[in-house]
């Protein structure tokens, strides 16, 4: 008996273990499962809807999406068959379809009202249906076209919303009609924007990481470890021809390149979070970049993402808000639209998200208060939470360099900023910067009060706009935009850099010489270029004086030349506004002729001429946005001074009508142009008074070093008083000792640079 009890117990323990172990198995396994589990997650939707009504910048935001989204909902189901290129019907029709569809889902989970998940599911079988019989888009201009799109990429797009869609509804449908979206939408579609596309997913490049990420956000909602992985590491094998290239003429795959999302933060982001496209695509990269790891810390945290690479994605947020003038806009450098800036969504996106997995960082908080929305998300609640018990600080944008190249070797962006931050100084000297790049090392462009004063062109093209080439890249892009004398900065024999091809630019990069904002009075920015143009070598150092003897920070550029044989050389300054008064003469044609035949001269019109029969210093003033400005550059004997204007060669007005100064020394193996920028005084409308309209410079001379690896220059005030310059251009060690006689006169100082000032 007391066996047969014994024998009881036993069976009955086991089966108790059993049933244990395998609740645990399941409840492990259920909760691996549970949805949302992307950007919103169970415990996060249930914290947000305790505070629900009780955050204000939350409500606000949740409230405009709630009336938007109705809206949608109450005009029906669009899901028209794909025809059109960017700004057509079709297109715009299937682009607010994606965000329309992840705000109904964030909404049905905030909301718990079941028409949006019925709406969502409408929407999804409607794509369902007609996605398996989708041909490639009947428009061919894509190295890698879509299938709803003219362009993977933005097919891509699509799918990294909707994916967040899927996921807030997922517990919504039948196991039946996940199969369903599953089969005849969700895997053929990952599939196709990989293993059916391997030039768009298998890259370094923006385009590739919007890929990566679809995939892998799909892959994450349905738990689809092929997917996740091809994501994260990429194709195994691809076929990739290696002479393949993409619409921008940049190679799409180059030997031994790693592939996948994690490939994408290694290669192009530099250790300061620099994205070496430039701002513009950053900010555009910046969305998937961040949702994707934002979901891969919620649903596979051992991964560490935001520690990847010393935090690198962090880092980029803090690089591209550093990367915008005082009015939030990004600086145009390579592509970019002018006008983006960090309001757009991308950025409301990327802050939120640094925010809450960066460290609660109260100074992004004023930007998310300038952006005024959040996302409707855990990080957004946190921002909101932050910003209603007033933690906001002060975002200071200071005087940075920020390295180019995945060990951050390949040049720098320097910019040198005021005080008061409404000043900017921005000069490239960085790596081509992939597809995207333009030919224009040591580059620069200036900004006052949020407005550019010298300007970088930024793209030739009208995103999103259909009567201009279907939204795309206009041929004035490759034309113009990219061509070197569409940039401040120095041109030899009317060639653009490397010849203004990729293949060669893409293997070199400008070389930072000197970063000095050490003294804000005194702030230098320096860098070298060897490889633009054989047997020639290009250096430039540009400065920023705040002195008593200037009413505003002074910009000051030495652009140096030295070649083994004779060229002529060019440097454009492209300024906004009027002129207002010369101090030399010269000729303006009765008919416009062209500057020159090709490398982007083919665009200029000539409307002024003035060559100069004796060494002085010529002064330009200018008008705009109420201030004036002069230009003071020293010109020798036969130097040319030329007035130019963007729009020869342009019948279709492609081009901005934009005016420029174009310095030219011809027939010259070596020399420098120096040359001053003075903001001055103001012009009011109503009281139609003008202050301070001229400039305080009586001139600029050159001094004489008797030694090479110097150069000198001096500045005089109308009231005499003397700025004078030198710089060791071999040697930027700060703690080494220099004594030369300039003029005559001894100078010793410590350091590569000094300023000497004369009562």
């Amino acid at each position: 008996m007391s066996r047969s009890i014994t024998q009881s117990s036993s069976f009955i323990n086991f089966y108790y273990s059993f049933f244990v172990v395998f609740y645990i198995a399941f409840s492990i396994h259920a909760n691996a499962q549970e949805h949302p589990n992307l950007i919103l997650t169970k415990s996060g939707v249930e914290t947000i809807k305790k505070q629900l009504g009780t955050i204000p910048i939350f409500d606000t935001t949740l409230n405009k999406v709630k009336n938007a989204i109705d809206q949608e909902i109450a005009s029906g189901i669009h899901v028209p068959i794909p025809k059109d290129m960017a700004g057509g019907y079709t297109h715009d029709r299937h682009k607010k379809n994606w965000i329309t569809l992840q705000q109904a889902g964030v909404l049905y989970q905030l909301l718990a009202d079941d028409k949006y998940a019925k709406y969502v599911h409408d929407v999804l079988k409607e794509y369902a249906k007609i996605y398996p019989t989708l041909p490639l888009h009947p428009q061919t201009r894509s190295y890698a076209r879509g299938k709803i799109f003219w362009q993977c990429l933005n097919d891509s797009n699509w799918l990294v919303y909707v994916s967040q869609a899927y996921d807030c509804i997922y517990d919504y449908l039948s196991k039946k009609e996940r199969d369903n979206l599953e089969k005849n939408l969700f895997i053929p579609y990952a599939n196709f924007l990989s293993e059916g596309s391997p030039q768009f997913f298998n890259r370094i490049h923006n385009h590739s990481t919007w890929g990566n990420v679809a995939v892998g956000m799909i892959g994450l909602v349905m738990d689809n470890q092929e997917l996740i992985d091809r994501a994260l590491y990429g194709l195994k094998s691809d076929n990739i021809d290696p002479n393949q290239k993409d619409n921008d003429g940049g190679f799409i795959k180059t030997k031994g390149q790693k592939t996948g999302f994690l490939a994408n933060l290694d290669e192009p982001f530099s250790p300061d979070g620099y994205y070496t496209e430039g701002p513009y695509y950053q900010r555009y990269a910046m969305y998937p970049f961040m949702i994707f790891a934002e979901a891969l810390q919620n649903k596979k945290p051992e991964l560490k993402i935001f520690e990847y690479k010393n935090g690198v994605l962090i880092k980029a947020v803090y690089a591209l808000l550093n990367l915008t003038n005082a009015n939030g806009e990004f600086f145009p450098l390579n592509d970019g639209q002018k006008g983006m800036s960090y309001y757009s969504r991308e950025l409301v996106s990327a802050v939120n998200i640094a925010y809450h997995f960066g460290g609660n960082d109260p100074s992004l908080l004023s930007i998310a208060k300038q952006q005024n929305r959040i996302q409707l998300d855990d990080t957004g609640l946190s921002v909101a939470l932050g910003i209603q018990q007033k933690k906001a600080k002060p975002f200071i944008k200071k005087s940075i360099e920020l390295r180019d190249g995945s060990d951050g070797t390949q040049g720098s962006v320097g910019i040198l900023r005021s005080k008061n931050q409404q000043f900017g100084l921005v000069m490239k000297y960085t790596a081509q910067g992939l597809s995207h790049g333009h030919y224009d090392k040591l580059s620069f462009s200036y900004y006052n009060k949020g407005n550019e004063i010298l300007q970088d062109y930024g793209l030739a093209r009208f995103v999103n706009i259909e009567q201009k080439n279907g939204g795309g890249y206009l041929k004035e892009n490759k034309t113009w935009a990219k061509q070197s004398i569409a940039h401040n900065t120095i041109i030899q024999d009317e060639i653009s850099h490397f010849e203004g091809k990729f293949k060669i630019g893409s293997t070199h990069h400008s070389e930072k010489y000197l970063f000095d904002v050490s003294n804000p009075k005194l702030q230098i920015v320096s860098a070298k270029e060897d490889n633009a143009y054989p047997g020639t070598n290009l250096h430039r150092t540009m400065l920023v004086l705040e002195d008593n003897d200037f009413e505003n920070p002074l910009v000051i550029d030495v652009m140096q030349f030295k070649s083994k044989t004779t060229h002529q050389f060019d440097l454009p300054f492209y300024y906004n506004g009027q002129i207002i008064d010369t101090n030399f003469e010269y000729s303006s044609p009765e008919t416009l002729t062209k500057v020159g035949e090709k490398n982007g001269y083919q665009h200029l019109w000539l409307e002024g001429k003035s060559i100069l029969k004796e060494e002085r210093t010529l002064q330009t003033t200018w008008k705009a946005n109420q201030t004036f400005y002069t230009l003071s550059t020293l010109a020798k004997q036969n130097d040319e001074f030329l007035f130019t204007r963007i729009g020869a060669n342009d019948p279709n007005f492609n081009l901005r009508r934009d005016p420029s100064f174009l310095i030219r020394k011809p027939k010259q193996e070596e020399g420098v142009f120096i040359s001053v920028v003075e903001a001055h005084g103001s012009y009011n409308y109503v009281t139609e008074i003008a202050n301070n309209a001229h400039s305080n410079i009586k001139k600029i001379t050159k001094n004489s070093t008797k030694n090479k690896n110097y150069v000198s220059w001096s500045i005089l005030t109308k009231k005499d008083k003397k700025h004078t310059f030198v710089l060791c251009t071999t040697d930027s060690n700060n703690k080494t000792s220099h004594t030369i006689t300039i003029n005559g006169k001894p100078f010793s100082w410590v350091g590569p640079y000094t300023h000497n000032k004369e009562n």
